[in-house]
């Protein structure tokens, strides 16, 4: 079978930060192929707090800055931004090293919690020490001014076209703050769903933003360490293009968190604190249940 050589996919010719350009073969249209194509970037990147080894994850080694200080403030290692002094990347043969300088205080409680995780991509339990490290304590998120659906659903409308890297690559997920208008006003992408949200929320506290003055989308299932995350961030609503988990539901009835999911388009289904999006004239008063 003769071996076409096509040209290089769409963009290829520009650089595309967090991917590599790497040769495949295929078929189309039962013809073989060879291209040269971005493939996303995922190396170990690992976390060192105050010279001590706390975490290695598997990342997209774009904006680790924010995902240091996203990182550290959603897992309730920092109690604010100030608490962290410095970051230093140090890459390697290996992976990359961040570097992290806290204060004394913020070390204590790293301490106290003794909480390893490695390569954390999809339970993320990996590495808790026992169940009362699960269900930390969580903010209870006070009133929030209400979201329109069609907000929500302009809000993810304009994903596609935002995420540079998922379009270079395919492989990445993304994590948006949204104004309550539905405009994406920061957006990070990761290979994993809690490091770029991880990086958004990092983004929102090196920039001061009001980040409880809108609400944070995902391209992802919403997971309860999602609710956590987005919580901890003072976020009161949280909308997942997929489906929640039912600890993830709980979770937010628990902080008091909107849990919106299956937001596609005009749908959408709203799984705890519902009072928070207005829905034009309609009620969520269900007869029967929902097909996915």
């Amino acid at each position: 079978m003769n071996i076409a050589t096509l040209p290089a996919a769409e963009g290829a010719d520009t650089f595309c930060e967090g991917a590599l350009l790497l040769p495949v073969h295929g078929v189309r249209g039962g013809e073989a192929y060879a291209v040269q194509d971005w493939v996303a970037e995922e190396v170990p990147v690992a976390l060192e707090f105050n010279g001590i080894s706390h975490a290695v994850m598997l990342a997209t080694p774009l904006d680790l800055e924010d995902f240091a200080l996203g990182f550290s403030l959603s897992e309730g290692i920092l109690d604010a931004p100030h608490e962290l002094y410095s970051v230093e990347i140090a890459p390697s043969d290996l992976g990359i090293t961040v570097r992290l300088q806290v204060s004394s205080a913020a070390f204590t409680r790293l301490k106290q919690r003794r909480r390893t995780i490695a390569g954390r991509t999809g339970c993320g339990l990996c590495g808790t020490e026992s169940l009362a490290h699960v269900s930390r304590e969580l903010p209870v998120l006070g009133d929030a001014v209400a979201m329109d659906r069609q907000a929500i659903a302009r809000a993810m409308s304009q994903f596609q076209s935002l995420q540079t890297l998922q379009q270079a690559t395919g492989a990445v997920h993304a994590a948006a703050w949204c104004s309550a208008a539905g405009e994406v006003m920061w957006l990070r992408e990761d290979v994993g769903r809690h490091n770029a949200l991880d990086k958004l929320i990092g983004a929102l506290a090196s920039n001061d933003v009001d980040a409880s003055a809108g609400f944070i989308a995902v391209t992802s299932r919403a997971s309860f360490e999602m609710v956590q995350k987005t919580a901890m961030a003072g976020v009161p609503l949280l909308a997942a293009v997929s489906a929640p988990t039912s600890f993830a539901v709980a979770t937010a009835e628990r902080a008091r968190l909107t849990l919106v999911g299956f937001a596609r388009k005009d749908d959408l289904a709203v799984y705890s604190h519902p009072e928070r999006v207005t829905t034009v004239g309609r009620d969520f008063t269900s007869t029967g249940s929902r097909a996915h």
